[in-house]
């Protein structure tokens, strides 16, 4: 298994087809193995590399404090450790944020910026969604294997989860596989509750596609259309029929729209 050593950890990556290169960056508490509906797609075109964020999947997972700006230093470091000069990056509700901070920080490293499910973070986020993470809380106490099984029903749309069935325990598998720990999450959730990229996102002069699912409860689309407005000229979608993880409810219309962009169409 392929692992670079990166700012004092070991990240897990795995490296598929050949052509540009394109970075996809998880969210939080899943692991890379999650793009299982973008890779194959996509690699069809593009050199395509994923990872496991520090603290989820096979990447060493730190009890210390976590920072967005850490996690888009790993990345960064990940792309130089693969000679890899510039990238395309996609990233999906953390991973969004990883990407902002990457391409901020790092800006000569990114070459297309795709964001999914995403927006600047701050405190209005947690107002908005205190209702779900309440409703969250109250799978406290139930088996790992459970709670992560009705978490996914919050992050996909209620029609979804009914009729597939196998693409939902394909992604509680996954993520069982090497179960992230609870300190572990609780890391990446707080540096995730701790991004505010408000003042900054004007700055991303990258090229920039946003996409979003209309019925998203865990990113409301009143946030990620402010993420829109303030990226200059950056390109807007909404899925109507989809929430948080539209990658894995929309795959094909997603991958379809990657692909155009990414392309430069």
């Amino acid at each position: 298994m392929p692992f670079a050593k990166v700012n004092g950890i070991r990240v897990y990556y795995e490296e598929h087809g050949t052509g540009h290169p394109v970075l996809f960056i998880q969210g939080l508490g899943y692991p890379s193995g999650m793009w299982f509906r973008q890779v194959p797609v996509m690699a069809r075109r593009f050199r395509v590399v994923v990872f496991d964020n520090r603290g989820v999947g096979r990447s060493d997972k730190p009890d210390e404090e976590y920072a967005v700006r850490l996690m888009a230093s790993d990345a960064a470091e990940l792309l130089r450790s693969l000679d890899i000069d510039k990238a395309h990056v996609v990233g999906v509700s953390l991973g969004g944020y990883i990407a902002q901070e990457l391409a901020l920080n790092h800006p000569e490293r990114v070459d297309r910026l795709a964001l999914m499910a995403t927006s600047c973070g701050g405190p209005r986020l947690m107002e908005l969604t205190k209702p779900l993470w309440d409703e969250i809380a109250k799978l406290a106490g139930l088996p790992p294997e459970e709670i992560i099984r009705k978490g996914m029903a919050f992050a996909v749309t209620e029609k979804f989860y009914r009729e597939h069935p196998e693409l939902i325990e394909r992604s509680v598998a996954l993520r069982m596989e090497n179960l992230q720990p609870l300190f572990a999450f609780t890391r990446q959730s707080n540096a995730a509750m701790s991004f505010n990229g408000h003042d900054r996102a004007h700055l991303i002069g990258h090229p920039t596609l946003i996409l979003a699912g209309a019925q998203d409860q865990v990113m409301p689309l009143v946030l990620t259309e402010e993420l829109a407005r303030k990226i200059p000229q950056a390109q807007f979608k909404v899925f109507p029929d989809a929430a948080h993880l539209l990658f894995l409810e929309k795959a094909e219309a997603v991958n379809r729209t990657l692909l155009d962009f990414l392309s430069g169409k």
